[in-house]
């Protein structure tokens, strides 16, 4: 999940939901709800889904930082509860803001209203030299809380790697910001075009490992063409991936599209060979999921939820963080044999196709829900 922008600088409630006729749920994010990013998506999705159901839900914001700033803001958050957080059944904390609510969490349990974690991925997962500071945060953060929603197995591994004994439940994300209408056939036909066209969905930032997979482009014995598509919050890592691009001598052969509209990045996906994201860490990987519906073949993460989507050698492959040649091991693979191409794509049309529903997913977060606020 993305770093959303910068937040205000106190709690506001930042939607009027009209009043529902039964559970009354508090959604808790960082920054402005309306970011653009698969994390963020999934909240919004979550909170309509909910309101179809006849839940009354309202979403609040919390200030933003950079990690772990925010950590500054949770003395005021824990003094300053707003009423209506006080007052509904349960309150969900997406766990993102862990760092300025962790003692919010706490003063809400002790006043008597259950607490419920959104677990995207944990910042703890990513590695980085901030990692040990996540762990303790995230740690008070969970345990303070009175169970969690996690978007994937793996995620719901972490979390209760992290609290032993917490109670969760999974919620995998909606696949359906698309209607690809794509057939193993088309799969079929598209394998066999040159050249070979590679996509990576997903913000330009440190996370995603854009410079990973340029330097594995840069090595393979292919006539390629790479398209990086997805918002670019960070202007300084982009102009040093594209920069990366012009010192491997392969700028020619990538164009940043930035941020998309739906239509325009289905008819990249649909031109596509493979998505390629090879990110220091993944919740779940939506991106996988979406390429998938247009028989996209994933070159993902090995670390934290793709392996929910991804099945080795089957319809994509799981690399290590960093791992240069295994990326570029992996897409000589298919560039090299296009009738494999072919196969692992229509694997991946029917992942798509298995994915759950979305309305199965929020019906069961409403009894998870529902279940926590009743004391179950």
């Amino acid at each position: 999940m993305a770093e959303p922008p910068p937040g205000s600088s106190t709690a506001v409630d930042s939607d009027d939901d009209p009043a529902g006729d039964g559970l009354a749920v508090a959604l808790v994010v960082p920054g402005d709800p309306a970011t653009t990013s698969g994390g963020f998506r999934y909240d919004r999705r979550l909170v309509a889904g909910l309101r179809a159901t006849g839940a009354t839900v309202r979403v609040f914001s919390v200030p933003w930082r950079r990690y772990p700033l925010a950590v500054l803001d949770a003395p005021g958050l824990a003094t300053g509860v707003p009423d209506r957080l006080r007052d509904a059944d349960v309150v969900v904390v997406d766990e993102l803001a862990h760092a300025s609510t962790w003692g919010l969490v706490r003063r809400l349990r002790r006043g008597g209203t259950p607490v419920v974690a959104l677990v995207h991925h944990l910042r703890r997962a990513e590695g980085d030299r901030l990692a040990p500071v996540a762990a303790r945060l995230e740690r008070l953060f969970l345990a303070g809380s009175s169970a969690a929603v996690c978007v994937s197995d793996p995620t719901e591994r972490d979390v209760r790697s992290l609290v032993d004994g917490i109670r969760t439940h999974v919620a995998p994300p909606p696949a359906d910001q698309f209607d690809p209408a794509v057939v193993p056939a088309d799969v079929d036909r598209r394998a066999r075009e040159d050249p070979f066209r590679i996509v990576s969905l997903g913000s330009l930032v440190p996370r995603k490992g854009h410079p990973t997979l340029l330097r594995a482009v840069a090595g393979a014995d292919a006539d390629w063409r790479l398209a990086v598509v997805g918002p670019e919050p960070d202007p300084g890592h982009a102009r040093e991936v594209r920069a990366i691009a012009a010192d491997l001598g392969v700028a020619d052969c990538v164009s940043f599209r930035g941020k998309l509209s739906t239509a325009d990045l289905a008819a990249v996906l649909r031109e596509s060979h493979v998505l390629a994201v090879p990110s220091e860490h993944e919740g779940f990987g939506m991106a996988y999921l979406e390429g998938m519906g247009f028989g996209l073949p994933a070159i993902a993460s090995a670390a934290g939820g793709a392996s929910s989507i991804v099945t080795e050698g089957e319809n994509g492959f799981l690399v290590d963080p960093g791992d240069v040649g295994g990326v570029r091991e992996a897409l000589s693979a298919l560039t090299g044999d296009r009738d494999r191409l072919a196969r692992m794509g229509t694997a991946a049309l029917r992942r798509f196709d298995a994915h759950p529903d979305w309305a199965d997913t929020v019906a069961g977060v409403r009894d998870f829900l529902a279940e926590v606020a009743d004391g179950g």
